[in-house]
């Protein structure tokens, strides 16, 4: 690392103090490798049902791309019960999984890439510090000095998280009475669908956040949630 660096780096911690770094816990750095070998099993998945889709007019090629998507549909559901048994086989993983489905919106396979990719939420003092760890922070755009654009994501942080937060918060945003009607009260004041959902994946982070952190399963009303 450069000098400059390192000077930049040691006058920071000296300025603010970060809290010590500690590595996750075994069987939460196992969780990270198994929901991560997951998604690039369905990546590869989605691939080859693309291209077998696109119109192989070559039977043996056609015949290959079924067997590589048997053989990956197989791996994916081992793959997918080894979390299932990682889970049930921990007891402080399996609590904070069963937290994490008692809101509504977050299944199984969210809950665990939530806990693998957020890991220790002691770590932050506040929900707005995991929003902004997952890049769910609104950004404002600004143009010179004065002109302000539509308000975006910063999408600085865990594009895991996002990816993994986008469909859960659009059943969230109907299931979910809490992060329901605040769409609705968004959708009033003439917001956009992508604005709305944005906001309920923040939302959503924001809720499991505060299960996790007080403990406590969800309750539409009375939701123990930092700000």
């Amino acid at each position: 690392m450069p000098l400059g660096q390192a000077q930049l780096i040691a006058r920071f911690c000296q300025m603010h103090q970060p809290a010590r770094w500690s590595p996750p816990a075994p069987a939460v750095r196992e969780l990270q490798a198994l929901v991560r070998r997951l998604e690039s099993l369905e990546e590869m998945r989605l691939m080859e049902k693309n291209r077998l889709a696109s119109g192989v007019s070559c039977q043996q090629v056609r015949a290959d791309l079924e067997e590589h998507l048997a053989d990956l549909q197989a791996r994916i559901e081992k793959t997918g019960q080894h979390i299932k048994d990682l889970i049930d086989q921990d007891p402080e993983l399996k609590n904070q999984a069963g937290l994490l489905q008692s809101i509504p919106g977050i299944g199984p396979t969210t809950a665990a890439l939530l806990l693998a990719e957020v890991g220790d939420i002691s770590h932050f003092d506040n929900a707005r510090q995991v929003a902004a760890f997952a890049g769910l922070v609104p950004r404002i755009r600004e143009s010179g000095s004065s002109v302000r654009s539509r308000s975006r994501l910063s999408k600085v942080g865990s594009s895991r998280l996002r990816k993994a937060l986008y469909f859960p918060a659009i059943t969230a945003l109907r299931f979910n009475p809490f992060i329901k009607a605040l769409g609705l009260r968004l959708s009033a004041q003439g917001k956009s669908k992508m604005l709305i959902v944005g906001a309920a994946m923040r939302k959503l982070l924001h809720l499991a956040y505060g299960v996790l952190k007080s403990k406590q399963a969800f309750d539409p009303n009375f939701c123990v949630v930092n700000p």
